[in-house]
């Protein structure tokens, strides 16, 4: 019971629970700043019961943001949070981790730099941040280039696969490049290397390759893209780089896939960001960026500011941000070591083998991740006419699973999927957990009314209702099967674009 000192009309003072209070009959605050305090408790009371009705966030498989810390490092987080990261000459030691964690990332990505030697990179907001700072580096060099050359320079673009996270999406438009995708077909659900070299023109910038899948988790083929790449420059006497988008995949293939070239051992691998938040193991808020050495990062795009006590050269988007979760990057980083990241990962695959081998046995779905990529299972019904992957992932919301329902990109958008990402908290007995659910869940619609036929049936209707037209009563005929089943497929898409969860 929270527990609140007030005071009324009478001079001596009583305690008073904050239910007993005026405070929890009062409407909250939505639009305008209250005219009035209240107590600190009946604050916290307040909020902390609105948020019970959020979703558990380690229950939450849409994601793949971490969710669970240490207790140590949680302690760090929070006696480091007054500090403003950019303030480095007051805060020097932090900058110093920042500079740790960019060196050991660099080497992790086999980035050609000696022992003793500072790499190039930032800490970031995410993968978000970094992506868009890389893609400002390759534009600004692409037009120095065209610039020399005496060549027009106001029509860049970049090459991506439809797969990519919408951060490229957003580069694209808020940094006036074209966007050129790769586009999907059934069955192949990341870029294809040959169809994105064949798009490469002497106005791309770069080419962006996926290192873990958003969508199935998969890795696309770096290296092969590497080679055409290479290839095709040498043919056309164009520098056309690579930048790897290994936000989900960066902390997974050097511990599981040390022999898998993808990186800086690769030529024209020119930057490299990945998501500390995610299988960096700490909490929302870090990203990183890093670059092949310091050419590729243009100096005219490096800020360096001395009002805060000396010159501090700064790359970034945003100014101030907090400093918990670089000191909480580098607590992983020394606390768990390449031992202990490997082990997680190892441990992130096996229940990820388990809860596909699970899903296999119902004999409902078929599998669309691979099993080299991001532990993550990604799949769809075999049998989609009477039910819906969307009515699993409602069903699911009762036993507190986020489990997200989506359609793949253009020209595989016919295809719905589920899928659950499994990260460090996921544990073996949680799996278990899950497909005990599922089953549960798929007896359950089995018993009901189909959701596809009743729309059908409602579309059918709709169809043959007689309409008051201006001109008079008319009637249509009815639509062919085709139809339906097109209006069908429009329904629950148009229904998954106003229940996003988070596909990220």
């Amino acid at each position: 019971m929270v527990i609140s000192s007030t005071s009324g009309d009478r001079a001596d003072h009583f305690l008073d629970c904050t239910f007993a209070s005026r405070y929890v009959r009062n409407p909250v605050p939505k639009f305008m700043m209250p005219e009035t305090s209240q107590p600190k408790e009946a604050a916290y009371q307040i909020i902390s019961d609105e948020l019970m009705l959020d979703g558990a966030p380690r229950l939450n498989l849409a994601s793949f943001v971490t969710t669970w810390m240490e207790p140590e490092c949680d302690k760090l987080m929070m006696a480091s949070m007054n500090k403003n990261y950019v303030d480095m000459d007051e805060y020097p030691v932090t900058t110093e981790l920042q500079n740790r964690c960019v060196n050991m990332i660099a080497n992790l990505f086999n980035a050609p730099i000696g022992a003793a030697e500072t790499a190039v990179g930032v800490g970031t907001v995410g993968s978000s941040e970094a992506i868009m700072l890389a893609g400002l580096a390759f534009k600004r060099k692409w037009q120095h280039r065209r610039k020399l050359e005496g060549k027009p320079y106001d029509k860049p673009n970049i090459v991506t696969g439809a797969n990519v996270q919408v951060c490229w999406e957003k580069f694209a438009r808020y940094f006036e490049v074209e966007l050129k995708e790769v586009k999907l077909s059934e069955g192949y659900y990341v870029m294809d290397p040959v169809k994105a070299v064949e798009m490469v023109d002497e106005n791309t910038i770069c080419v962006a390759a996926i290192l873990g899948s958003t969508l199935t988790g998969e890795f696309e083929d770096v290296k092969l893209l590497n080679d055409l790449l290479t290839k095709k420059n040498k043919e056309t006497g164009w520098e056309t780089p690579i930048h790897v988008d290994a936000a989900s995949g960066g902390f997974i293939a050097p511990f599981l896939y040390p022999e898998l070239e993808w990186d800086f051992r690769l030529p024209l691998v020119k930057s490299i960001n990945v998501s500390g938040h995610k299988y960096g193991l700490v909490y929302a808020g870090v990203g990183w960026v890093v670059w092949r050495s310091k050419e590729d990062l243009p100096d005219e795009l490096v800020f360096h500011i001395n009002y805060l006590g000396s010159d501090q050269p700064t790359f970034t988007l945003n100014f101030s941000k907090g400093s918990s979760q670089i000191i909480a990057q580098y607590y992983q980083f020394i606390r768990l070591g390449f031992e202990g990241y490997k082990h997680v990962m190892e441990n992130c695959m096996d229940n990820t083998r388990a809860l596909k081998e699970g899903l296999e046995k119902t004999g409902r779905f078929e599998i669309l991740s691979k099993d080299i990529g991001v532990p993550l299972v990604a799949f769809r019904l075999k049998d989609s006419s009477k039910h819906t992957v969307f009515e699993i992932a409602d069903s699911l919301r009762k036993f507190g699973w986020i489990v997200p329902a989506y359609t793949m990109p253009a020209n595989a958008e016919h295809i719905a999927v589920l899928r659950v990402v499994v990260r460090e908290d996921f544990s073996r007995s949680l799996a278990e957990r899950l497909l005990s659910d599922i089953d549960k869940v798929l007896n359950e619609i089995d018993t009901l009314p189909t959701r596809v036929s009743m729309k059908a049936a409602h579309v059918t209707a709709t169809v043959d209702e007689v309409v008051n037209a201006s001109e008079g009563m008319v009637k249509p005929g009815k639509k062919s099967v085709e139809e339906i089943q097109r209006e069908v497929a429009t329904y629950w898409r148009n229904l998954v674009e106003r229940k996003r969860t988070g596909v990220c």
